[in-house]
Formats: structure tokens, C-alpha cells, sequence
């Protein structure tokens, strides 16, 4: 669906994105994340026909934006991070604008303008003036406009940025739903809305790609020891001693958790292996009441930060 190559795009001596190459197949929801100035939003301005590249190119199911920028355009939805919307428009009216903008046939509209309206959740505020809109309402308003014409592609820039908690779930959901039919690119900052979105991550820092994969396989990359954290009712005898001897372990630190009297212990093992087992196991056999056995997970901020902090 979407073919970068080798693409650059510098600001005078300033180069934003520095020789990338990627693919989007049809069914994706790629995340594509990086710190602030990475070249994430000038990658995506490129791939719109926004911009035009430095070297390199883009093609949009086979098409190119700069030769062919109309037709670009009708194959991608776009939600820019700052959208624009016309304020003192109602829903409808502005939904039928941008129906009428994108050609859709003036009997077809109305159907359109239902239809999207019913997927993006605007049946309650159809009738409203856009300037009496939440910020979440808005979210979706611009998330419509974008797909109203049925782009096979969408490309969204923070979409969910400043949302709160329950309208960032809704829009995560939407996009689940879009992500079903369609190819989408979704930037953001919210790591944990990647882990429960996109089946695929791009991760890309001072221009170029540092990471490509699906959640898991970037998580798998970390190549941390297991951290296991337990804690137990009171002291028993020679407990340190006792946890260096399980199979695996390599370290026992005691440490004194906020708000916590009784003993906790930080356990590190090799990375292939679980020790919980032995632990759970080792425990009953010493008579140990275990009151916490947590293991500390890897998280894709972890990855992020590793790849992308200098």
C-alpha cells in the first residue's frame, strides 16, 4: 500500500529524515514513534503529498505524490495533529462540505455522512455546532472528515493527543475498528496505546530508523535479566543465602518498599529462564508465606527510551 525508499527531506542544513526505507501492507496499523523532532510528522507530510522529499521518494498504492498529488490525496485520509475544523459549522453542514470537496456524488452523501457518523460515534451531536464540541467529539469529527470519502489509507498524527483517559479509549477503539478495513499510520506519544493498537512498530530517531517490528518481537530485543520482586510475611533465617542457592538466580538484593514493613527481595535471573516455579516451590518447603511475587515486565517505553536516549 505504501512504499518509502531511501527517502531524505532536509530543511536547509537541517536534515529532518535521513535516508529511510519502509513498507505498509494492506491490514496494518503501523505505530510510528520517536521523540519530539524526530522526523516522524515530516515523514508523514511526505507520504500525504504535503511535502516533497529531499532524494528518495514515496509511492501510495503505486502512485507518486508528486506527480500525482490529487490522486494521492484520494487515496489517504489525513488527520493532521492540529486539524483544521470550521468552528461555527454544524456537524452535518461540515461533513457535507468536505463530501462535497471530496466528489462524493450529491446523492450519495447523506448515505456517507450516516454512515460515518454511526462509525464514529457523532449521532449524539450531528446537529451541533462544532464550537460546542468536546475535545474528544472534535477528535472524532476530524477522524470523519478523514474517512469519509473510504480512503484505503489513513494517516493520523497524535490523534488521541489531549484526550483524557475515557475518551482515549474511544478513540483507540475506533481505530481498531478503521484498522480492520483499512492501512493506517499512527503517530503518537501514548506507548501504551501502540501495545493495544498496532500490530507493527516503527521507531525512529534523529531522522533515521532505529527499530521495525511487531510489539513483541521489539520487547524480545531487551536484553535484560528476568526481575522477580517478592514479599514475605516476617523474617526467616538466612533468607538471602537461601534465594542465592535456586537454580538460575544470579543476584538477591533486599530492598525497603514505600509504605511496606515486612522483607522484599529484588531477584534477578537469566533471561531465558523463569524461576518462579522455584521460587513458589522453594517457599513452601521452607514454610516462607509469600505475600507478593511479581515480575518486573519489560515495556515498550523501556525499548523506546533505550533506543532513542542519548
Amino acid at each position: 500500500m505504501i512504499t518509502v525508499s531511501n527517502l531524505t527531506k532536509k530543511y536547509g542544513n537541517v536534515t529532518a529524515v535521513d535516508n529511510i526505507s519502509f513498507e505498509v501492507h494492506k491490514g496494518e496499523i503501523l505505530g510510528f514513534l520517536g521523540p519530539n523532532g524526530a522526523g516522524k510528522t515530516t515523514t508523514m507530510k511526505v507520504i500525504t503529498g504535503y511535502l516533497n522529499a529531499s532524494a528518495g521518494g514515496v509511492k501510495v498504492k503505486d502512485i507518486d505524490p508528486v506527480e500525482q498529488p490529487i490522486e494521492t490525496k484520494r487515496q489517504i485520509g489525513y488527520v493532521p495533529e492540529s486539524f483544521p475544523l470550521y468552528e461555527d459549522m454544524m456537524v452535518y453542514d461540515y461533513l457535507k462540505y468536505i463530501a462535497e470537496i471530496r466528489d462524493i456524488p450529491s446523492e450519495l452523501r447523506d448515505k456517507k455522512i450516516k454512515e460515518i457518523s454511526a462509525l464514529c460515534g457523532l449521532n449524539e451531536v450531528i446537529a451541533k455546532d462544532i464550537n460546542q464540541l468536546s475535545r474528544g467529539y472534535r477528535q472524532r469529527v476530524g477522524l470523519a472528515q478523514a474517512m469519509i470519502h473510504d480512503p484505503d489509507i489513513l494517516i493520523l498524527d497524535e490523534p488521541t493527543s489531549g484526550l483524557d483517559p475515557n475518551q482515549i479509549v474511544e478513540i483507540r477503539n475506533l481505530i481498531k475498528r478503521v484498522g480492520e478495513q483499512k492501512t493506517v499510520i499512527l503517530s503518537t506519544h501514548i506507548l501504551s496505546e501502540v501495545t493495544a493498537t498496532c500490530n507493527r512498530v516503527i521507531i525512529i530517531n534523529e531522522g533515521k530508523i532505529v527499530a521495525d517490528g511487531t510489539p513483541a518481537e521489539l520487547l524480545a530485543r531487551d536484553r535484560r535479566n528476568n526481575i522477580l520482586h517478592i514479599e514475605v510475611d516476617k523474617d526467616y533465617d538466612d533468607m538471602e543465602g537461601t534465594l542465592r542457592r535456586v537454580d538460575f538466580v544470579e543476584s538477591v538484593k533486599r530492598v525497603q518498599k514505600e509504605g511496606v514493613a515486612n522483607p522484599c527481595f529484588v531477584i534477578e535471573s537469566g533471561k531465558s529462564h523463569d524461576i518462579r516455579a522455584k521460587i513458589f516451590r522453594m517457599a513452601a518447603d521452607k514454610g516462607w508465606t509469600l505475600l507478593e511475587m511479581r515480575s518486573e515486565m519489560v515495556s515498550l517505553e523501556d525499548v523506546f527510551r533505550k533506543l532513542t536516549v542519548q
